[in-house]
């Protein structure tokens, strides 16, 4: 079988083949005023509109419409939202899932996996526990395992974003991502390959990637704080960071105070409701952990919408 190249050309093969089942999510310009914030326009792509809530969608899909699927059906581990994509693919193209979650998936994500009609293991306190009780639950079945970040197929389809991105903003300088195990930001930066500038943003609970470019490889780092159902893997991907390493130009830490005044904001200013995972780039420009220069046209992917209502008003 032939080795698939997480680049511009595998993404531009993958996108017709996913584009039925997924949704081209819409772009919002804002100013960086309308946020106290020293940046001109800001360009927001809006995937928490993504079916099943986030960009996970798009690598479900990737993987289920190019891999072949045997009766056991698909499992995978996730924190949530994977698992919710999966879940979805999974049920629209009738196929059975088992999906499993840690106890800190939040309730939200949970339900959702629920409605898809998915079987769902909770068990385990990090995605960890629920990698490996997932791992164990393929090798005694048989069944197709669709890695939540560390696969070919699922970079390709998270990079089908920035493919719609710059189609939606061709004319933007850096695009600023949130990272937890590097798909969707390894996506994109195989996408944009260096034309355009790719931040990743993390927690400072969850350093994934700051570790892995101290060290120069994939290491443990801590997995807590705020955004642990969604950016806490515990390590970067071993076929993500090559693409990181090459591609991804800066990184910055959030704490969860700035993600939460991220997810505030979000809310105040444009009426959008995002989980903390979803609102951890766009708090890098707010905390002023990213400031861009004079002139610089950004980028933020808020992507993550499975949260209960919060009332950001009070």
């Amino acid at each position: 079988m032939t080795e698939l190249r997480v680049d511009q050309d595998g993404i531009a093969r993958i996108e017709p083949v996913i584009r039925p089942h997924i949704r081209r999510t819409p772009v919002v310009e804002a100013a960086g005023r309308d946020f106290g914030i020293d940046a001109g326009a800001i360009t927001l792509k809006l995937e928490l509109l993504q079916h099943a809530g986030s960009f996970k969608t798009r690598g479900a899909f990737a993987n289920l419409l190019t891999r072949d699927v045997p009766a056991a059906g698909v499992a995978a581990a996730s924190g949530g939202n994977h698992g919710a994509a999966v879940a979805h693919a999974a049920a629209s193209l009738s196929l059975p899932a088992r999906i499993f979650v840690p106890s800190i998936s939040s309730p939200a994500k949970i339900e959702r996996i629920r409605r898809t009609g998915a079987d769902l293991v909770v068990g385990g306190d990090r995605y960890a526990d629920a990698l490996a009780a997932c791992d164990a639950w393929v090798a005694a079945t048989g069944a197709l395992s669709v890695h939540a970040f560390d696969q070919a197929e699922t970079m390709l389809g998270q990079g089908t974003l920035a493919l719609e991105l710059e189609s939606q903003a061709p004319e933007l300088d850096t695009v600023l991502v949130g990272v937890g195990g590097g798909g969707l930001i390894g996506g994109i930066a195989a996408w944009y390959a260096g034309r355009v500038k790719v931040v990743g943003v993390e927690p400072e609970a969850s350093p994934t990637l700051h570790r892995a470019f101290a060290a120069g490889r994939p290491v443990d780092a801590e997995t807590g704080g705020i955004a642990a159902d969604s950016l806490a893997p515990k390590r970067i991907g071993e076929l993500v960071f090559p693409v990181l390493r090459q591609h991804v130009g800066a990184t910055a830490l959030v704490t969860d105070d700035a993600i939460r005044e991220a997810q505030r904001a979000l809310w105040q200013g444009l009426r959008i409701v995002a989980e903390p995972g979803g609102a951890a780039a766009f708090a890098a420009l707010l905390s002023g952990r990213y400031c861009p220069a004079a002139g610089e046209r950004v980028g933020v992917v808020v992507s993550g919408g499975n949260t209960i209502a919060v009332d950001f008003d009070r």
